[in-house]
């Protein structure tokens, strides 16, 4: 009968007293949940609470989560009850489940404009955070680049090559297998809606101004964040969690010289170089689509072309690739330098440094696009 668990209760209109007995084990969890659920179920009415404990014959850690369960159930409703008769050999189990995961959610308060405010407030608490950060490394960044102007033997240019190889180089076979296919959609989807109006040739125009003063660039950023800026963080990251950077610190050297430096002038020469391989391959795409899909020659799709763009159309797309590349660059280096201790913050700060990169280029080209509209360019 001992391992028979109970729970009566007595109750007199104004005091409600409950008496625990048997065995609370998970081996009764079934009978457990229900008497528990049967008792909460009376948190409101009473004026005062009391557990009798007394008769309490075994305890596991369930039992005692059982309990703390019912305890916090009344606590929310603004019963504190008062426990009498604990066994003292469960009383360190019980301490020990009371003070566990005490951020308990209050069912019936919750406010579901309080709760969109707070989403929101934290939210842009965030953002003002992630801003700071990127604008103290690009400080560190600016810092860096006058020591290595006033000390140039120290810049690692070894480095910087190495970089240039592995974000420029090595990226040239997708970078134009994507923007080929980019460059030869926006061809095809042209001239299949400008023929209803007779007005292919305008698709030349339209692929020559868009390539080369958004798209090119715009793709070359976004596969470069994705690719080179998820590395840099990827690194950085697991530099960090080895202590390496802290041991760099230790010997006397910066991490932002001997790290960031290299890698971020890497993105700065490489992108734009990117950038015009791109473009020339969104081009060659979309010109082959007018040949063979539209019925356009080489030699019509070329002369249009000539007509329809001129160098500042080149130069604005080009202008754009080094400011792009910094923020990737800045961007990855502070993701990357945020990583705590575990794998799981190294894959969050990854995935974020891809997301915010590629959210602060698109921003970053509006803004240019919104500048040059204003000069007439």
């Amino acid at each position: 009968m001992d391992d028979i668990p109970l729970l009566t209760t007595v109750s007199d209109g104004r005091r409600l007293a409950l008496v625990a007995a048997g065995s609370w084990t998970v081996e009764q969890a079934d009978e457990l949940e229900r008497l528990v659920d049967a008792a909460a179920r009376q948190r409101g009415e009473p004026d005062a609470v009391a557990i009798d404990m007394r008769r309490l014959e075994r305890l596991d850690t369930y039992g005692a989560w059982l309990f703390e369960r019912l305890v916090r159930e009344f606590n929310v409703a603004g019963r504190d009850p008062n426990v009498v008769g604990m066994p003292d050999q469960y009383r360190a189990l019980l301490d020990e489940v009371s003070h566990s995961n005490r951020a308990t959610m209050d069912r019936r308060r919750t406010n579901v404009i309080a709760n969109a405010l707070v989403v929101v407030g934290k939210t842009m608490a965030s953002v003002g955070a992630d801003l700071l950060a990127i604008v103290q490394m690009y400080g560190a960044v600016t810092a860096a680049i006058g020591r290595m102007l006033l000390h140039p033997t120290r810049f690692r240019f070894t480095s910087m090559v190495h970089h240039i190889d592995r974000v420029a180089w090595r990226a040239v076979p997708i970078i134009l297998l994507i923007t080929f296919l980019i460059g030869a959609i926006i061809a095809q989807q042209g001239i299949f809606h400008f023929r209803k109006f007779g007005a292919d040739v305008f698709v030349v125009d339209m692929l020559g101004i868009l390539v080369l003063r958004e798209i090119g660039v715009l793709i070359v950023c976004i596969m470069v964040a994705g690719r080179s800026g998820s590395a840099y963080t990827a690194e950085l990251g697991s530099m960090k969690m080895r202590e390496e950077i802290d041991a760099l610190r230790t010997m006397g050297f910066d991490p932002i010289d001997v790290l960031i430096l290299p890698r971020l002038f890497a993105l700065i020469i490489g992108v734009p170089i990117l950038s015009f391989l791109g473009s020339m391959a969104a081009l060659y795409g979309g010109g082959l689509v007018c040949w063979l899909y539209g019925g356009m020659s080489p030699e019509i799709f070329l002369g249009r072309l000539r007509e329809a763009i001129t160098l500042d159309h080149f130069a604005v797309g080009i202008y754009k690739a080094p400011f792009m590349a910094m923020i990737i660059g800045i961007v990855a280096t502070v993701e990357g330098l945020a990583v705590e201790g575990s794998a799981e913050s190294l894959g969050l700060r990854t995935t974020a440094s891809v997301v915010k990169s590629i959210f602060l280029v698109i921003v970053l080209d509006g803004f240019f696009a919104i500048f040059f509209a204003s000069i007439g360019k």
